[in-house]
C-alpha cells in the first residue's frame, strides 16, 4: 500500500563496493531510519530503492557516502527520485548479472584487527585458523572468477559452508555477511606440509609448528600465501641464505624481508610515519627502508645495499607462523629468477621443489598470481616500484575514454591494462616475458580482464619495438591495433595518474626503448602540446658493443661512451680498458670500428652503467639495475660540485656529456674516491634536466621511467624544478619503470597526440 507522503529514491553507486560490506552497511542504515525498499549486487556496482519520508531519504543519501565502510571505493552514486511503490520491509536481494559489468573487483586485501583478534583468542572458534577473513580483510582478486563478487564465482565455490558459518554469511548485522571466502577450521581451507617431493608429512597446527621447525633448522620452506608461493628463510642464517640464493639462482639482487611485528620493524630499520603508514596499511606492501645499525640480519639479505625491503604478514597464516617463529624471514617470490610467481602446490612441487626443502600448502585454489607489491617513500610521497597484491586491479579513471582498449604493455616489468568506460584497470605485475611461464602468465592476462569485465576489446595497443614478446603477441590477435612509441607511453602513463594536462615537458630516462628511428631510447626529453609531442632533446648517443650483452657489463656501457669521445685514441689508454682480456678487446674493438653488434643508444640507464664501471664500482652486474643502484649508495650527499656538460642547438637539442666523461676521468686519475665521483654524476643529471626546462621555458616537467626510481636523483630534481618556480610530476600509483607502460598506452590510444614529430 502507498503511504502519503512518502517518496522512493533509486540509487546506483558504482566503485569497488562489492566485497567490503557494503549491502549490510546499507541494510543496518535503511532500517535505523525506518526505510523500505532493497539492496543488491550488480555486475555494475550495487543498485538500491529505498522509500519514505522525504527528509528521512536525504538523510540517507548523506550519511551512504559520508559513512560507508572503510575499503569501500565510491566513484559515482548518481540518484533519481520516483514514485513510491508501497515496500513493506527493506531487504537484501540475490545478485543481479544482466547488464555490462563495470563493478571494481578489490585487491587483496591483509587481515585487518578484528580477525587477528579472533585468530588469537582460544575462546573464539577461529582460533589459529589461517584463513579466516570478513568484509575487511581477505583474498579478493587472486580468487574471483567472474562478476559479480559472489562465491559462486569464486575458487571459494568449492567448500560448502558449516552451519555457523552459513548463519554468519546470511545475517546483516554480521560482518562476515556475503564475505565470500568465508570459511572456518570445520568447513574451510586446511593447511598441510610437503616434503618437496610432495608428499604430505602433517596437517592443520602440526604443520605450521613443522615448518617453523624446519626454518629454525636453516631449511627453506615454500610457503603458500594469497596470491601465490614465497620462499621463506631464516633472515639472520648466513648458510640458509645463500643456500637460498644459490637454489634461486639469485646472486646478489636484494631479498624482501617480513618482519613478525612492526616493532620488530623498527628495531632493524629507520622507519618515517609514512612509511609506517604503509607498512601497517591493508595493502601491506613490501616498503623500502634505510637500514639502522646494530642489524644481526645476514649480510645476504642485501648486499651492498643500504636499503632493505620490509613487509608485514599480510594474511591470517603469515601472522600464526610469523608469532611461531619470533624472528624475521626472507619472504621472496616462489619462483626462478624471471620467472613468475608459482601458484599451484602440485606445479609447486615441479617448479620449487629444487628450491624448497619443504612446502607448506593449502587447498584454497589461488585463480590467478599475485605477487607482493613495492613501494617507497620519494619526497614525502609513497611511489610505487611493483604493482601487485593490495593495489591491483584497482583502476585509475581516464575521462574522455568510450570504446574498450586493451594495453599489452612492454617486455620488461611487464603488466596488462584495460579500459572500460573510464575505469582504466591495470593489472597485477608479470615480470620479464623471456620465460614461457612469465608469458604463459601475461597470456592468461590478456584474456583474464576482458573476460572478466565482458567486453570485446576495440582497440589493441602495443610497443613499437617489434621483438617484445607482447607487440608480437598483440600483432597476432583480430581488430584493429596501434603501436605507440615506449618513452612517449612513459611520460602518457605519469600525465594520466597525475591528471595534467599539455603544454608540459616529459622527460623519459630509462635503460632502453625502440625509437622512432630505428635507435635505442632512453635520455628523451618531449614538448607535449594539446595537440602535438616532438622529442624536443636527448642525451647524446653512443654505442653498445654486444647490445644487450651490456645490460649485464656495466663496462660495455663504459667502453662505448669512451669509444664515442676518445675515438680509436681509446685502444692506447691501457688505464682505462683494464677490465677487459686483450682477447675481449680484439673482438668489442671489431664491434665499434666497423659498428657491428654495436647499436646506437641514447640511454640514461646505459649513461648510468658506465658512470659505475668507470667510477670502479661495477663492471659487470648480476641483475637489472645492480651498476645504477650502486652508483646511488655510494654517493656522498655533502659533495659540491658538478660535472660540466654543453646543450648543441639542433633539432632536437642534444646534451652533449663528453664534457662530463672528461672531467670524470680527470678525477679519475686524481684517484679522487667513488663517492665523490658519484656524487658529481647525480648533481650533473639533475642540472641537465633544469637547463633543458630553462631552455624551452617549461612550467611542468613530467619524470619518468625507471631511472626515477632513483631516490637521490629524482628528490633532487624535484627540490631543483621546485625553486625555480616550476611544477615537477613523478609516479605515485603505477611505477615508474616498464610496470606503467600500459597506462600510458592505453592514454595514447584515445589522445590526439598519439605520433611523436
Amino acid at each position: 500500500m502507498k503511504r502519503t507522503g512518502i517518496v522512493r529514491s533509486r540509487v546506483q553507486v558504482r566503485g569497488a563496493v562489492q566485497g567490503v560490506g557494503f549491502r549490510p552497511f546499507v541494510y543496518r542504515l535503511a532500517t535505523e531510519l525506518s526505510l523500505r525498499g532493497w539492496v543488491n549486487n550488480s555486475s555494475q556496482g550495487v543498485f538500491l530503492e529505498v522509500e519514505g519520508e522525504a527528509a528521512q531519504l536525504r538523510n540517507f543519501l548523506s550519511r551512504l557516502t559520508n559513512e560507508k565502510p572503510p575499503r569501500a571505493v565510491i566513484q559515482s552514486c548518481e540518484s533519481v527520485q520516483l514514485d513510491a511503490v508501497g515496500y513493506e520491509t527493506f531487504e537484501i536481494r540475490e545478485s543481479e548479472e544482466s547488464g555490462g559489468k563495470t563493478a571494481l573487483i578489490l585487491p587483496d586485501l591483509a587481515t585487518c584487527a578484528d580477525c587477528l583478534r579472533e585468530i588469537l583468542d582460544p575462546q573464539d572458534r577461529r582460533f589459529r585458523y589461517p584463513f579466516t577473513n570478513c568484509t575487511n580483510c581477505g583474498p579478493r582478486f587472486s580468487i574471483i572468477e567472474a562478476l559479480p563478487y559472489d562465491r559462486a564465482n569464486t575458487s571459494m565455490k568449492k567448500f560448502a559452508l558449516c552451519a555457523e558459518c552459513e548463519r554468519e554469511y546470511r545475517d546483516p548485522q554480521d560482518r562476515r555477511f556475503h564475505a565470500e571466502p568465508i570459511a572456518c577450521a570445520r568447513c574451510g581451507p586446511q593447511l598441510q606440509i610437503w616434503n618437496s617431493l610432495g608428499n604430505g608429512l602433517d596437517r592443520g597446527d602440526a604443520a605450521l609448528w613443522r615448518a617453523a621447525a624446519e626454518i629454525r633448522a636453516g631449511k627453506v620452506l615454500a610457503l603458500k600465501g594469497i596470491g601465490g608461493f614465497q620462499l621463506l628463510v631464516d633472515a639472520r642464517n648466513d648458510a640458509a641464505v645463500q643456500r637460498l640464493r644459490q637454489r634461486k639462482q639469485r646472486e646478489e639482487k636484494p631479498f624482501a624481508v617480513m618482519f613478525p611485528s612492526f616493532k620488530t620493524v623498527a628495531d632493524y630499520c629507520e622507519v618515517s610515519d609514512l612509511e609506517e603508514r604503509l607498512l601497517k596499511s591493508p595493502e601491506a606492501p613490501i616498503v623500502l627502508l634505510g637500514k639502522s645499525g646494530g642489524s644481526d640480519l645476514s649480510a645476504r639479505v642485501s648486499p651492498g645495499n643500504p636499503n632493505l625491503g620490509a613487509m608485514l604478514p599480510s594474511s591470517p597464516l603469515h601472522h600464526l607462523f610469523l608469532r611461531e617463529l619470533g624472528f624475521p624471514v626472507v619472504a621472496t617470490s616462489g619462483n626462478l629468477s624471471d620467472e613468475p610467481i608459482c601458484i599451484d602446490e602440485r606445479e609447486a612441487v615441479e617448479r620449487l621443489g629444487r628450491m624448497a626443502d619443504f612446502l607448506l600448502v593449502h587447498d584454497r585454489p589461488i585463480v590467478r598470481p599475485v605477487d607482493d607489491s613495492i613501494v617507497r617513500v620519494m619526497s614525502e610521497r609513497s611511489m610505487m616500484l611493483r604493482r601487485a597484491r593490495g593495489y591491483a586491479p584497482l583502476p585509475v579513471t581516464l575521462t574522455g575514454v568510450e570504446s574498450a582498449i586493451l594495453a599489452v604493455g612492454a617486455h620488461l616489468k611487464n603488466t596488462v591494462a584495460l579500459s572500460v568506460g573510464e575505469n582504466v584497470f591495470v593489472s597485477q605485475h608479470h615480470g620479464d616475458l623471456s620465460t614461457k611461464e612469465a608469458h604463459d602468465a601475461f597470456t592468461r592476462s590478456v584474456t583474464d580482464l576482458p573476460r572478466l569485465y565482458d567486453v570485446m576489446p576495440a582497440l589493441i595497443v602495443h610497443d613499437l619495438h617489434p621483438e617484445y614478446l607482447s607487440t608480437k603477441h598483440a600483432l597476432q590477435q583480430p581488430g584493429e591495433k596501434i603501436g605507440v612509441q615506449h618513452h612517449w607511453a612513459h611520460i602518457a602513463s605519469c600525465m594520466a595518474e597525475n591528471e595534467i594536462e599539455p603544454p608540459l615537458l616529459g622527460v623519459a630516462w630509462d635503460g632502453t626503448g625502440y625509437g622512432t628511428d630505428g635507435t635505442i631510447w632512453g635520455g628523451e626529453f618531449f614538448l607535449v602540446e594539446r595537440n602535438s609531442c616532438r622529442r624536443a632533446a636527448h642525451l647524446r648517443s653512443f654505442r653498445l658493443p654486444g647490445g644487450d650483452a651490456a645490460i649485464k657489463e656495466p663496462r660495455r656501457s663504459a667502453l662505448g661512451m669512451l669509444h664515442e669521445v676518445l675515438g680509436e685514441d681509446l685502444w692506447k689508454r691501457g688505464d682505462l680498458l683494464a677490465d677487459f682480456s686483450g682477447a675481449e678487446l680484439k673482438t668489442l674493438r671489431g664491434m665499434l670500428s666497423r659498428r657491428v653488434n654495436s647499436p646506437v643508444t641514447s640511454s640514461g640507464g646505459r649513461l648510468f652503467d658506465g658512470a659505475a664501471a668507470l667510477a670502479g664500482l661495477r663492471p659487470r652486474s648480476s641483475f637489472e639495475g645492480q651498476a645504477a643502484m650502486e652508483l646511488e649508495f655510494a654517493l656522498d650527499p655533502t659533495t659540491t660540485g658538478s660535472y660540466p656538460f654543453a646543450l648543441r642547438q639542433g633539432h632536437p637539442v642534444v646534451i652533449d656529456w663528453e664534457p662530463a666523461l672528461r672531467a670524470l676521468l680527470d678525477d679519475r686519475s686524481k684517484n679522487v674516491g667513488a663517492n665523490v665521483i658519484a656524487a658529481r654524476f647525480h648533481h650533473l643529471l639533475a642540472d641537465v634536466i633544469v637547463a633543458v626546462a630553462r631552455h624551452f621555458d617549461e612550467s611542468k616537467v613530467v619524470l619518468s621511467g625507471g631511472c626515477f626510481q632513483n631516490r637521490y636523483l629524482t628528490e633532487r630534481v624535484i627540490d631543483r624544478l621546485r625553486s625555480e618556480g616550476r611544477a615537477p610530476y613523478w609516479h605515485q600509483r603505477v611505477p615508474p619503470n616498464d610496470g606503467g607502460i600500459a597506462l600510458g598506452q592505453v592514454w595514447l590510444a584515445r589522445s590526439p597526440t598519439r605520433e611523436i614529430t
